[in-house]
C-alpha cells in the first residue's frame, strides 16, 4: 500500500531479460533508508518487489502480466521513474490509498494552461470512466492527483510547480502513456456497476 506522494525520481539503468521475466534496474538515493530485499516499492505506480540493491542500484523482476499491462514497457534507458516505499503502519497518509495494481494505461492527450494553471487532459478506455469522480482521488504513474473534469473517454488534473518538477509529469507530453490506477474506495463504491 502506497500514498501516491512520489519521494524520488529514480534513473533506469539496465533493462534485461530472464526467461520471460524483465529485469529493471534503478538507482535510488533518498529511498533507500529502511529499505530491504522483498520490500514492495512503487515504480511509476505498480507495485514491484525489490530483489536486490547493489550500491543503491535497485533491481526488480517483472513478471509478463505486469510489463503488458502497464507503462513499464516503454521505459528505455536513463528515462525517469516515480518511485515511493511503501506506507508503514502509522505514516502520516498524505495522498490518498494508492495499492501499485494498475488498472490501466491512459493516454495524454493535452498539457496546457487553464487560467495560468498547468492540467493534464489524459484518455483512458470508456468502461473505466464510471471509477472518475469529480474531486475524487487517481493515481497517475502512482501520483496522487484530485480529477478537476471529466468527459466521454478523458478526465483532468491540475499539477502544481512542485509536483511537476518532482515527478516524471515534467518529462511528459501528449501521447506518452501513463500508468493508471483508480481509487481503491470508488471502486469499491462501484463494484456492482
Amino acid at each position: 500500500m502506497f500514498t501516491g506522494i512520489i519521494e524520488e525520481l529514480g534513473e533506469l539503468k539496465k533493462i534485461s531479460k530472464r526467461g520471460n521475466v524483465t529485469l529493471f534496474e534503478i538507482q535510488a538515493k533518498k529511498i533507500l533508508e529502511g529499505v530491504f530485499i522483498d520490500d514492495s516499492i512503487s515504480v511509476n505506480g505498480t507495485c514491484l518487489t525489490l530483489i536486490e540493491n547493489k550500491s543503491g542500484v535497485l533491481s526488480f523482476e517483472v513478471m509478463p502480466q505486469t510489463f503488458n499491462v502497464t507503462n513499464l514497457r516503454t521505459l528505455k534507458i536513463k528515462d525517469k521513474v516515480n518511485l515511493e516505499r511503501a506506507l508503514k503502519i502509522g505514516d502520516r497518509l498524505s495522498g490518498h490509498f494508492v495499492t501499485g495494481h494498475i488498472d490501466s494505461t491512459g493516454i495524454i492527450r493535452r498539457k496546457n494552461y487553464i487560467n495560468d494553471n498547468l492540467c493534464f487532459e489524459i484518455a483512458i478506455p470508456t468502461k473505466f470512466m464510471h471509477y472518475v469522480l469529480l474531486q475524487g482521488s487517481i493515481a497517475v504513474d502512482g501520483i496522487s492527483l484530485t480529477i478537476v473534469d471529466k468527459r466521454s473517454n478523458t478526465f483532468t488534473v491540475y499539477i502544481i510547480p512542485h509536483t511537476l518538477k518532482n515527478t516524471t509529469l515534467g518529462f511528459k507530453g501528449p501521447s506518452d502513456k501513463v500508468n493508471i490506477e483508480f481509487d481503491i474506495l470508488t471502486k469499491r463504491a462501484n463494484a456492482s456497476i
